[in-house]
């Protein structure tokens, strides 16, 4: 059984360093780096199998690909594909789970470890001669802070705030977290508390809790006002759920020490935004889950998503 293959928009999953191969030998396969909402009906005519990073696959889009037996997302959320019109119309949708936890973890202390050592700055820095003749034989121009005894505060304790929370712990850290329910069989290094707690005693916060209607914006004013003046706000989760404007006020008011951000509500950045010129703030370009590791394994995944369809036995299935 061969099917046409329609990838959408491959260019960040695969910008040249890894091959379709796996999938290509599914079917007819057809690879585009970026397609526009009006070149998605022409792309994707005839397929059967499509697909999809970050384009946004509608009702009205479905309902004008009769051929179309399967979505797949190339990612752990789902939100660019109306799952609803696609079960009404018997089309599986598959996404990517658990793919990218060390990769996003390794980034989230990526952030933490800047705070606290600003490795960067301080090599810039001799590069750019200042060590050269200087007085004497070392200097640092930002505090050098031990992790080892602060508190590291995770919202969200699912695969990757309990991969944080093993990191934290190797490096000596008290290990708290906050979880929209109970959590059991938990690491014995690990205590969960509520969110109120946790923004009062943290030195570092990791969100890594799913974005919900529930929890959009959460960080903001009143919650960021509970928080330490020298603590530090790590967000590797979904970018809505901070309130932009709040979190730059807090950062260049003082009441904060620092963020560090891998996501923002609209990507790419807009200009304007309020943290892209806020004190403190680094921010990376979404880059936690893209490590070559990752995308290695969400390659394999989507492969095997579509195999495991076509052999009647769909898997990761969330339509």
């Amino acid at each position: 059984m061969s099917i046409k293959i329609v990838v959408l928009d491959g260019y960040t999953l695969n910008p040249g360093d890894l091959e379709w191969d796996e999938i290509s030998a599914l079917g007819e396969l057809k690879v585009y780096d970026r397609t526009d909402p009006g070149d998605i009906m022409e792309r994707a005519s005839g397929a059967e199998a499509l697909f999809t990073n970050k384009v946004i696959i509608t009702r009205e889009t479905i309902a004008n690909l009769p051929a179309l037996k399967f979505i797949g997302v190339l990612a752990t959320g789902y939100n660019v594909v109306d799952t609803e019109a696609a079960r009404e119309a018997g089309i599986i949708v598959t996404n990517i789970p658990a793919y990218s936890t060390q990769s996003v973890a390794q980034l989230a202390f990526a952030h933490i470890l800047n705070f606290a050592r600003q490795v960067d700055l301080h090599a810039r820095q001799v590069r750019e001669g200042a060590w050269t003749g200087h007085r004497d034989f070392c200097f640092w121009s930002t505090p050098q802070t031990e992790l080892t005894g602060k508190v590291l505060g995770i919202i969200g304790f699912g695969r990757i705030g309990q991969a944080i929370a093993k990191i934290g712990d190797a490096m000596g850290m008290e290990v708290i977290f906050q979880n929209h329910r109970k959590k059991e069989n938990i690491q014995a290094y690990a205590r969960q508390v509520s969110l109120e707690e946790l923004l009062h005693y943290s030195d570092y916060i990791s969100i890594n809790c799913p974005l919900t209607a529930d929890n959009q914006g959460f960080i903001n004013k009143e919650t960021l006002s509970l928080m330490k003046p020298d603590a530090f706000l790590i967000n590797t989760g979904r970018g809505p759920l901070i309130n932009e404007q709040d979190l730059a006020d807090a950062l260049n008011s003082g009441k904060i020490a620092g963020a560090g951000l891998d996501v923002l509500s609209i990507e790419p950045a807009r200009e304007g935004n309020p943290l892209l010129t806020a004190k403190n703030c680094y921010i990376t370009p979404h880059i936690a889950w893209a490590t070559k590791e990752a995308r290695v394994r969400l390659m394999g995944i989507a492969a095997s998503n579509l195999k495991s369809f076509m052999e009647g036995n769909p898997v990761n299935v969330v339509s």
